[in-house]
């Protein structure tokens, strides 16, 4: 079989029946195409150009090949690759960019044919390629400005981008994260590398009998098959609690089906798949507990030796039986959200290496978790080895959003390398990845909600239950979270809140973006409107009356003392409410930093490597969020540093020690580390020119220690947080009731860089959008009714309406320059705008999510 690949003749001999993805990354090397969905043709990553049209890769046969001509982004004319990759970085189209070079194939082929089209145009033609990140604003924007460029209209010109705090400087290695050019980790590769495959429980709940590898032994290429007896150390992990065994033993229960009974290592992916298929496992199966009902009662089972309830969160402050019955008037209701799926495009990888570190052997890592520091404590258990003896390169990953806290493959891929001595690849497929890694809780709220006959809130009493599966992952933490958040941004003098975690046999369900807050400000942000709706209030005034101050007291007890910003966020929106026939309101607030009595720590280092190469260390997780990029405008404001000659690094070796990238507290804790190490280096760049400081270090750090326990009774002055970030969300509706439009009014403290702003809060937006009116993960059994990732629901491009962002900036007292996190609380709002918007529509109130899509929501 004849063919032309980037302009190059290739003769084929091999499988026919191969995916041309495959072929391209495995035989080619050419690893700009990406793997988002395991060949179920749902997410685009794998986009190509074939003979003019944008195909996908992964559903195209190499047997229907010949003669064609195939175009990724490495063949496309410099020229090109100019435009797009410019057009991306000037117009922020690219966050973690895992989604983008396929997306620029598929926009490639629309301007081939068409180099002036409308944004709905645009939209169509990359509708079948997912962002998790964006909400495909910026993405569409920065198409249109290639499509600009193309025509001749403007010219590249040289920006000189000062990176100054409060400017545009492009995210982070955009140029060649457009074009593909940057390394994901499941891009990585080392010569002899050795591939593992993982052998999952089939059952959620049963007792594993008996283990029988032999057949699966017998299978040429096999290296070796590993089980719990072959871990060194304590195979037991947890972030908060260490109840998640990294492999089952024999004799031991299954907690969920994506429990790992044994895992094997092998010459090649498809060989240790293969002989994952032939590992026998003998089993007593049991009843799985798979609804929090279920395992409450006092009959049930336990699932772990302390019982089924994971966590128990309570807050109780004034006398809220009293102001129930006081009450003018009160909504009664019982709220429900879903299970869903993060949907990161790109899945778990993880490549771990033999490393050797002064004489002795350990383990390098090459991971995508959402923590170095804690991946390098846990492996270290997992390993028996010292903290100096395991080196985590943290890799920008292809999208996080919480669900890459918890050690994964990352502890199954270091087990292999260090045993076998050799590089190990574990690569999860989207089936796998759907099956292994944590969910966004779903929860049942009952609330009760009171106001006085002026319409100013008394009372709120919350019974909130979540289900968090198999293992605790940081669901105690998200419950509590959700306690600590549950009257919104509003203040209320009485209240008496409950949160309970509870085991189930389901997926666990952990962190993800917004962190129990979405649940329940959809919960108390409908009752404010159903209020409004028993007293003839006005629901714009209404909030603004009873939304959070300065002075404030929030849902835990803690007095606001500055930088609150919801009510400018309320005045901001107020002419659209009032303009809109059909208009849903909502607020929102969220926690920068874990608080709780926890620390948030965080160190850094500046690297004078050479007269024009400076190195930032530190420890926190680029995942599409910007983080990188804050950390060179926060030492560019400070030195006058060039960004151009600063390089970023997140290296265990470096001991720039910090917990995990959650909680929105990256930006506030880098920014505040890197302050403290400029100190220093601003001390020194004014007697020295920076050529005689090449080799100097300089160090940073900052902590936060001074937060309560929520549950310490004794504290005269709760300080849950030290931060919040607030935001208020318009959603409109047209005649036909379809969103019309978002409009975003957001604190962010101080808004360090307007267009990566802008897009953080679109891409959360998206999201919110998904959870409202589509996203779900519905298991029966103890298993998920589908393995698709496009029965996931996330929105696509023609299903995802305009966003504005209105920026707020009331500057926070701790953060750098006054910024606060906004990584999360963008979609906090979301879903109670959409469910008020509806119901100003039609006057049905929703109390469970999501609430559907309608037919008239996808673009024609």
């Amino acid at each position: 079989m004849e063919f032309f690949l980037n302009g190059e003749f290739r003769k084929y001999s091999g499988d026919v029946n191969l995916n041309l993805l495959k072929y391209l990354r495995e035989i080619e090397g050419i690893t700009t195409a990406k793997d988002g969905c395991s060949c179920q043709g749902a997410c685009g990553a794998c986009t190509v150009e074939i003979d003019g049209k944008a195909t996908l890769a992964c559903a195209t046969k190499m047997k229907t090949l010949a003669g064609k001509h195939i175009l990724t982004t490495e063949g496309l004319e410099l020229k090109i690759q100019e435009y797009f990759a410019r057009a991306f970085m000037e117009k922020g189209g690219v966050q973690c960019g895992f989604c983008i070079p396929g997306i620029v194939m598929a926009a490639k082929t629309l301007l081939a044919k068409n180099l002036n089209p409308t944004r709905q145009e645009v939209k169509k033609a990359i509708a079948r390629n997912l962002c998790r990140c964006t909400g495909y604003k910026k993405i569409v924007d920065s198409i249109l400005y290639a499509a600009k460029l193309m025509r001749g209209e403007e010219a590249l010109s040289v920006i000189n981008y000062s990176g100054k705090v409060g400017t545009f400087l492009p995210k982070y290695d955009a140029y060649d994260t457009v074009l593909g050019k940057r390394e994901f980790v499941c891009d990585i590769k080392f010569p002899n590398m050795l591939h593992g495959a993982l052998k999952y429980s089939d059952h959620p709940r049963a007792k594993i009998i008996k283990i029988d590898l032999a057949s699966a032994r017998a299978i040429k290429g096999v290296r070796a098959i590993y089980t719990a007896e072959d871990i060194p150390g304590d195979r037991v992990v947890g972030i908060v609690y260490r109840d998640w065994p990294m492999m089952i033993k024999a004799g031991e229960i299954t907690h969920y089906i994506g429990d790992v009974l044994a895992g094997v290592v092998a010459d090649s992916e498809a060989i240790a798949r293969e002989a994952v298929a032939l590992i026998k496992v003998e089993y007593e199966v049991l009843k799985p507990l798979c609804t929090v009902d279920a395992a409450k009662k006092k009959n049930a089972p336990k699932l772990h030796e302390k019982g089924n309830i994971l966590s128990a969160s309570k807050i109780k402050r004034g006398n809220p039986n009293q102001a129930l019955k006081d009450a003018a008037f009160v909504t009664r209701g019982t709220y429900y959200t879903q299970r869903i799926e993060h949907a990161f495009i790109e899945t778990e990888c993880c490549v771990a290496t033999p490393w050797k570190n002064s004489g002795k052997r350990g383990v390098k890592v090459f991971s995508q978790g959402q923590g170095a520091y804690e991946d390098r404590k846990q492996i270290g258990q997992l390993l028996k080895l010292p903290l100096d003896l395991v080196n985590v390169i943290q890799v920008q990953n292809g999208g996080g959003f919480g669900g890459k806290e918890d050690l994964s493959v990352q502890g199954h891929a270091s087990l292999f390398a260090y045993l076998q001595d050799m590089p190990v690849r574990v690569f999860l497929t989207r089936e796998e990845s759907l099956r292994m890694h944590p969910k966004r809780h779903p929860m049942r709220m009952k609330y009760e909600v009171g106001c006085d006959k002026d319409g100013m809130l008394t009372v709120v009493r919350a019974y909130i239950d979540g289900d968090s599966g198999a293992y605790a992952s940081v669901g105690m933490k998200v419950l509590e979270r959700a306690a600590g958040h549950a009257t919104s941004a509003y203040a209320v003098p009485n209240v008496d809140i409950e949160a309970y975690a509870v085991y189930t046999n389901n997926i666990p369900c952990g962190a993800m973006r917004g962190f129990g807050v979405n649940q329940t400000a959809f919960a108390m942000d409908s009752c404010i409107d159903d209020l409004c709706r028993q007293g003839g209030f006005d629901r714009w005034q209404f909030r603004y009356n009873n939304c959070l101050k300065e002075g404030s007291m929030t849902a835990t007890g803690q007095v606001l003392k500055g930088g609150v910003g919801v009510a400018r966020a309320l005045e901001a929106l107020k002419d659209k409410f009032y303009a809109a026939k059909f208009a849903g309101l909502a607020c929102g607030i969220k926690n920068t930093g874990i608080g709780n009595g926890m620390a948030d720590k965080a160190e850094a280092k500046i690297v004078i490597a050479d007269v024009d190469h400076v190195i930032i260390y530190h420890g926190w997780t680029e995942m599409g969020q910007g983080v990188h990029t804050m950390a060179m405008q926060t030492v560019a404001q400070e030195t006058g540093i060039n960004p151009d000659i600063m390089e970023v690094r997140v290296d265990t070796t470096s001991e720039t020690v910090c917990g995990m990238t959650t909680a929105s507290r990256g930006t506030s804790l880098v920014g505040n580390s890197l302050l403290n190490a400029c100190i220093k280096l601003k001390a020194d760049l004014k007697h020295k020119k920076i050529s005689e400081l090449v080799g100097q270090e300089y160090r940073g750090s900052w902590s936060c220690d001074w937060t309560t326990d929520l549950n310490d009774v004794t504290i005269k002055e709760q300080v849950t947080h030290y931060s919040y970030s607030f935001a208020a969300q318009l959603v409109t509706l047209n005649q036909y009731g379809k969103i019309d439009k978002v409009y975003a009014a957001h604190d962010a403290g101080k808004i360090m860089n307007p267009i990566l702003f802008e897009g953080q809060i679109q891409g959360s937006v998206h999201m919110g959008l998904g959870y409202a009116l589509s996203e779900k993960f519905p298991m029966k059994d103890g298993w998920p009714t589908s393995f698709k990732l496009a029965r996931c629901g996330v929105l696509r491009s023609t299903e995802t309406p305009d966003v504005e962002v209105i920026g707020i900036e009331s500057g926070d007292l701790h953060g750098p320059y006054g910024a606060k996190g906004v990584g999360e609380i963008g979609l906090v709002p979301t879903a109670a705008a959409v469910a008020n918007a509806l119901f100003q529509f039609d006057g049905v109130r929703r109390t469970s999510l999501p609430f559907g899509l309608s037919k008239n929501q996808k673009e024609k």
